[in-house]
């Protein structure tokens, strides 16, 4: 499973403009309903901060991964959001968010879910990577890195 295969280039939020944990997650929902314009804003960006009441998905690093599954959604689905001021995602570390990647998975979909989840933190357990999309200069930059660096792992 290639993250290129959930994830569009335009699923890219280059520059967020969210200041709060709760406005990154909003943001990273509308790529998500642009590509699904049958799913309900409200009910998704709800799934999303239930999962976050379980325990933040901050973690560590300058990176989140917000994920939950969804009624309705017939295949997975992410965005990918960059900070560059940073937001206090509750991360483990206690620093703030720069890299989110939001994924949606339909309700009985399970193992490709875990499996979506896995690929994504082995990808940005990568210092180079986190690195080079914290400088990168635009959305474009953003979806080429992760583009090279899902190639590259196995």
């Amino acid at each position: 499973m290639r993250i290129l295969d959930f994830l569009g280039s335009n699923a890219i939020i280059g520059s967020m403009k969210a200041t709060s944990k709760e406005e990154a997650l909003a943001e990273l929902v509308g790529p998500i309903l642009e590509a699904n314009p049958g799913l309900d804003k409200k009910q998704l960006l709800q799934t999303i901060l239930e999962r976050e009441k379980l325990g933040s998905t901050g973690l560590g690093g300058g990176v989140a991964i917000p994920h939950g599954k969804f009624d309705g959604l017939d295949k997975l689905a992410a965005s990918f959001g960059r900070s560059q001021k940073g937001i206090d995602f509750s991360s483990m570390d206690n620093k703030p968010a720069h890299l989110f990647f939001m994924l949606i998975a339909p309700k009985n979909c399970a193992g490709d879910h875990l499996k979506a989840l896995a690929r994504i933190s082995r990808l940005f357990k990568d210092p180079i990577l986190t690195n080079s999309l914290k400088q990168a200069e635009n959305s474009a930059q953003i979806y080429g890195l992760l583009e090279e660096s899902d190639l590259k792992f196995p």
